[in-house]
């Protein structure tokens, strides 16, 4: 079984690429993040000719994820309880035999920004929706675009980061309280000391000069991790294809036995 997670910077302008790669993947069950269209826009009928069902929670022009999946989902959630103030992040549904979550976490813009706090405070919000809402003995996975740079390994100035936006404490302790309940970064646990990043900035040349962040995590409990064959960042897609240009973030995929 292939999970993965993919935030695709606008399914608008990326549909062909995104049906190019679920072609070549084969993945089960996906988990997409800024979608950027509203659910009246999304594009079922075009994942449904290739095999997919879909399911999404959409804002007009910003935000907005989707569960693309080969069996059909249950979906138990669309939006973060408390906070639809702050846009469509979040979708879970049943599937496949497994509770899968999508989250597209806020950016929070810069330390001095309203958003940093309202930031802090969505994280909270999510920590509380898994205790409320799920059991950490379930097989359950939380995935997408977390903003958050959890340690000096995921990104590209290590320790020289440390303090700023994606890199401080706060954000940090926010994040771990999500593994807390009972979580494990799948990559991570895979690969405990490799450096590798799933999000480049367009400019500057980054993606070739190795300037990246892992921001993009797949979160299992402990009935996932036991599954877990391997996982990996597939830098590949995060190259432009033909006319096609690529996302910013290069999708996550896992290999589930």
């Amino acid at each position: 079984m292939k999970i993965a997670t993919w935030n695709i910077n606008g399914l608008r302008a990326r549909l062909d690429f995104v049906l190019a790669w679920l072609s070549e993947r084969q993945p089960d069950v996906v988990g997409l993040q800024e979608l950027k269209l509203t659910d009246d826009q999304f594009p079922s009928s075009a994942f449904e000719e290739v095999g997919y069902h879909a399911v999404s929670h959409g804002q007009k022009a910003w935000n907005g994820v989707a569960i693309l999946s080969r069996d059909a989902p249950e979906v138990s959630a669309r939006g973060l309880p408390g906070q639809a103030d702050f846009g469509a992040r979040l979708i879970s549904a049943r599937v496949s035999g497994i509770e899968f979550s999508t989250v597209y976490c806020p950016n929070g813009k810069n330390l001095d920004h309203a958003d940093y706090a309202r930031k802090l405070a969505w994280y909270q919000g999510l920590t509380d929706y898994l205790k409320q809402e799920h059991n950490p003995s379930s097989d359950l996975v939380l995935c997408g675009d977390f903003n958050i740079c959890p340690t000096a390994l995921d990104g590209w100035q290590g320790e020289g980061a440390s303090g700023s936006i994606f890199h401080t404490d706060a954000e940090i302790e926010r994040l771990q309280a999500v593994v807390d309940w009972g979580l494990s970064d799948l990559f991570r646990k895979k690969y405990p000391t490799e450096k590798a990043f799933s999000w480049w900035d367009y400019r500057g040349g980054s993606f070739h000069r190795g300037h990246g962040l892992r921001i993009d995590f797949l979160l299992g409990t402990q009935s996932i991790m036991n599954r877990l064959e391997d996982v990996s960042i597939d830098r590949e897609w995060r190259k432009k294809k033909d006319d096609m240009t690529a996302s910013d973030h290069a999708p996550v995929i896992a290999t589930l036995s």
